[in-house]
């Protein structure tokens, strides 16, 4: 996929980060519904694969979880190149992505961050902290779900795919009613897919 972005392209670039870093309650993952709007349906910048592409390989790798910001911002900069094997262009261009991304992703968020913990921390015993930190836990976790949903109906939302589907409800009830550690259902999900049940 290969796309031409202007001067104007790569500030709404940066600017929509900046933006989706103050809403990003729970981490960077929350967002990825804007972030499949914005970058996918409304500017075509990524196609639906890459977008998912990215997503997974952050989140296989060892590291913090932002790193998906870093593969889309990098992903989109390849595509303004030209793509990976048009030139030695595309790798400036997508070096470019990844720093505006995740400066626009990191920035508010840490300088918000930073000032609010020091303040919540100095007034952890009045009433409305204690409520804000009650009251954000269903959000955080809607965002969540709206993340999953997302990634999951674009790989594909008809009953063919049932046995994912399956899967997803299956690990969800397991989550949800037992103190099952994550890693073990992490592995069997792997074990699933390199057997080609799921």
């Amino acid at each position: 996929m290969s796309s031409s972005l202007s001067l104007g392209d790569w500030l709404a670039l940066l600017t929509h980060f900046l933006s989706l870093s103050l809403l990003a309650v729970g981490g960077a993952i929350t967002t990825v519904p804007d972030m499949h709007r914005t970058l996918v349906d409304q500017h075509q910048w990524l196609s639906d694969s890459q977008f998912n592409a990215a997503i997974a390989l952050a989140q296989a790798a060892p590291g913090p979880n932002v790193l998906f910001v870093a593969l889309l911002g990098w992903q989109v900069g390849l595509n303004a190149g030209g793509g990976l094997v048009a030139s030695g262009a595309a790798w400036g261009y997508g070096m470019l992505g990844m720093l505006l991304s995740m400066l626009g992703i990191l920035l508010p968020s840490t300088t918000l961050t930073f000032a609010a913990s020091r303040w919540a921390h100095q007034n952890r015993e009045l009433r409305a902290v204690r409520a804000f930190k009650q009251g954000m836990a269903p959000v955080v976790v809607a965002l969540l779900v709206a993340t999953g949903w997302i990634l999951t109906v674009n790989q594909g939302a008809d009953l063919g795919h049932w046995p994912l589907w399956l899967l997803t409800a299956s690990v969800t009830l397991l989550v949800w009613r037992t103190g099952l550690h994550l890693l073990w259902l992490l592995g069997a999900g792997a074990l699933l897919g390199w057997l080609g049940w799921v």
